[in-house]
């Protein structure tokens, strides 16, 4: 999915967003992104300096002291990045993040108010359900994100599935806080590393971009491991 840089959504926007919650939706589920750009294309990022968290922390799988870091960047409305969590990722997980080798790294990217408000619900819940609500969000992509959705009542099937009540979901569709969060960790990685697409990958540092086989990424984290 490649970014418009002109509907790059700056952080005093996303305030405005979550402020809002019925212009959040909007009739279409896509408005509300204002104009900003990335600073060069994306090219291999040094790991120190892609190791540095966003203001909530980052989400991860996997060792903290494992030999490779996988990061991603991805947005909840990107049907690359649905096929990828759908189809690669169980078999990626499976053969290098349970077994030590692989620490992943999940940062949110999202490129229209839909998916911040996705992103937002999965901050919402339990920390031990944050994974468990992107697989859901990914696996029924077309449900809440299609055409004809009703994505606010969608979203809280799901998020009711990790114990939210309608109070808690409503209240999190305007917490200011995690829209800035999550906006920030967006506004770095374009700014500073350039990414304009999603799913846009980094294993230790090196550049994989795109909806990417699993044989690519075996490959790319062994030469990583060596």
């Amino acid at each position: 999915m490649k970014l418009d840089r002109r509907k790059l959504v700056t952080g005093t926007m996303a305030l405005g967003i979550a402020a809002g919650l019925d212009g959040y939706f909007g009739l279409n589920g896509r408005s509300g992104f204002g104009p900003a750009s990335a600073e060069a294309a994306a090219a291999d990022a040094d790991p120190a300096e892609l190791a540095k968290p966003g203001p909530m922390g980052d989400m991860a799988l996997g060792e903290e002291d494992a030999p490779v870091t996988i990061v991603e960047y991805a947005s909840m409305t990107c049907p690359h990045c649905a096929n990828f969590h759908t189809e690669t990722f169980p078999k990626l997980k499976e053969e290098f993040i349970d077994t030590g080798k692989v620490r992943f790294v999940f940062r949110e990217f999202p490129f229209d108010d839909l998916a911040l408000a996705a992103f937002m619900v999965a901050r919402c819940a339990p920390e031990d359900k944050y994974f468990p609500m992107i697989d859901i969000l990914f696996e029924q992509q077309s449900t809440w994100a299609g055409r004809g959705a009703d994505p606010r009542e969608e979203l809280f099937k799901i998020a009711k599935l990790s114990g939210m009540t309608r109070e808690k979901f409503d209240a999190c569709l305007k917490d200011e806080e995690i829209a800035r969060g999550i906006m920030a960790v967006r506004e770095r990685g374009a700014n500073e590393f350039g990414i304009d697409s999603t799913p846009t990958f980094f294993v230790n540092g090196k550049l994989l971009s795109g909806n990417r086989p699993l044989e690519e990424f075996e490959n790319a984290i062994n030469a990583a491991l060596g």
